[in-house]
């Protein structure tokens, strides 16, 4: 049946990657509750209940071949979910069917599957982090010292250079990693706490015996590969986890606001351009045009993961006591997307980063534009050392830069401060000594040298730790 008569989310078609959307399948979703019930089962039967290898071993072998069929036709009938897949996983293991779930609440299969989802997704977006991390070091490295107008309230100010520009960009996404990294090392499952997290179900199931539930829920922890459960709960996790991730999420799409909101302004003003390609068309009506619409998708993608945020907060404030279900639909909506949405932004990043084009003429026609201005505190001091009068100096300065700043934005003219000031022999300066001060570099400071540093001391061993995974190329689908 064709898919063009229903609705489809961008988010597959456009946005996202693969790999992101395979862990948010039903596949990945079904396969992991299958798991789950394979680690219940084992670990029941290694603290000595009536379970067999036998069982165990055909709980294993339909382990991944889900039989949706039997699964959908169940839950139209009983209207739940997780008792449909247990019927449907019952169904292909006859001998196993009276064990699978013992013990468990819905929760068991959903709850943990979700913390498990999602701490598989934050190691991709870890990964695709890296990577842009890696992109924009490199580019910083290369134009460390390419001296550039920079800008506060996005008027001219102070140089400084482009690589130190590309720095900022970094350390906004250094802080993302900061907060994935501690956030995967913190992820813990639920375990199997039973209906009201007081795990009542399996005090029967064990006689009592609390020692054998504790090592229950270690024991599913250690076959699924987390560190441990979280020690106490309702029925489900806290809510609160997942409001902790999107806020994670959240937090790298401001970072990618951020450099998009950048480029885009670059692009204005003809200093650095995103990737655009040979066939590439920027407007329907303008055939000239060179639109950067890949950041301006990344801002767009970045608005929606920043209100998505706000699902989990409120989701998580208005839970009821140990457990109530008005989560599950936004859940459903929300995480995923959130990590669609990251996945394709990161995707984006990658790519605009790796195809950034300097326009380096234009920056430095600009620069060269505004550096008098900036070059007057020197061309004062100077001034002085010649024999001149600071204050005096000062006023004459103000006056010559309020004609030359009128010259530039009523006449149209270049900026002539300079001739103007040579022009005044009070400032016993000559014109080939005021531009000996034009060098740009002499006024970017310790930019250089603070890229330098922070390349070597803050994001060098991050690279290092994790070269394994860099190298990562990022297709875009349209």
């Amino acid at each position: 049946m064709s898919n063009t008569d229903r609705y489809t989310s961008p988010f597959c078609q456009r946005y996202a990657s693969r790999e992101m959307q395979y862990i948010f399948s039903q596949d990945k979703k079904f396969t992991t509750w299958r798991k789950l019930w394979i680690a219940l089962a084992e670990s029941e039967k290694e603290l000595g209940l009536n379970i067999t290898d036998e069982q165990i071993e055909e709980l294993k072998a339909h382990q991944d071949d889900i039989n949706y069929d039997v699964a959908v036709a169940r839950e139209k009938e009983v209207r739940h979910d997780v008792m449909s897949h247990v019927y449907a996983y019952g169904v292909q293991c006859p001998k196993a069917k009276g064990i699978i779930h013992l013990g468990a609440t819905s929760c068991y299969v959903g709850d943990n599957t979700d913390l498990i989802i999602m701490t598989e997704a934050l190691k991709l977006v870890k990964k695709k982090l890296v990577n842009v991390m890696a992109q924009l070091a490199r580019f910083a490295d290369q134009y460390k010292d390419l001296p550039t107008l920079a800008f506060t309230h996005f008027q001219p100010a102070q140089p400084t250079t482009v690589g130190k520009r590309a720095s900022l960009w970094l350390m906004e996404f250094k802080l993302d990693y900061d907060d994935v990294c501690y956030l995967i090392d913190s992820m813990r499952l639920l375990g199997s706490k039973g209906t009201t997290g007081t795990q009542a179900s399996f005090m029967e199931l064990f006689d009592g015996d609390h020692e054998k539930i504790r090592r229950l829920d270690q024991m599913i922890a250690d076959k699924m590969g987390f560190a441990g459960v979280y020690p106490v709960s309702g029925q489900t996790y806290s809510r609160k986890i997942d409001s902790r991730v999107l806020n994670v999420l959240a937090g790298i799409a401001l970072s990618a606001h951020k450099f998009s909101n950048d480029i885009r302004l670059l692009q204005h003003l003809k200093e650095i351009e995103e990737p655009f390609e040979k066939n590439q068309i920027g407007s329907s009506a303008m055939a000239y045009k060179r639109n950067p619409m890949r950041s301006e998708r990344i801002a767009s993608l970045a608005n929606y993961v920043i209100s998505d945020a706000m699902n989990p907060m409120l989701t998580s404030a208005t839970q009821w006591f140990e457990r109530t279900l008005d989560d599950s639909a936004n859940k459903r909506i929300s995480i995923p997307e959130g990590f669609l949405a990251v996945d394709g932004i990161l995707d984006l990043c990658n790519n605009v980063v790796d195809g950034l084009v300097v326009y380096e003429k234009v920056i430095e026609k600009r620069l060269m534009s505004e550096l008098p201005f900036m070059a007057t505190e020197n061309i004062m001091m100077d001034a002085v050392k010649a024999g001149g009068d600071r204050q005096e100096m000062h006023e004459k300065i103000r006056q010559l830069s309020m004609e030359a700043g009128k010259n530039v934005k009523v006449e149209g003219k270049e900026n002539n401060l300079l001739e103007l000031i040579a022009a005044d022999p009070s400032f016993h300066l000559t014109l080939d000594e005021l531009k000996a001060c034009m060098d740009p570099k002499r006024y970017t400071g310790r930019a250089k040298e603070q890229v330098e540093d922070f390349l070597n001391e803050v994001i060098n061993p991050i690279l290092e730790e994790n070269k394994e995974v860099l190298g990562l190329t990022a297709e875009i689908n349209v």
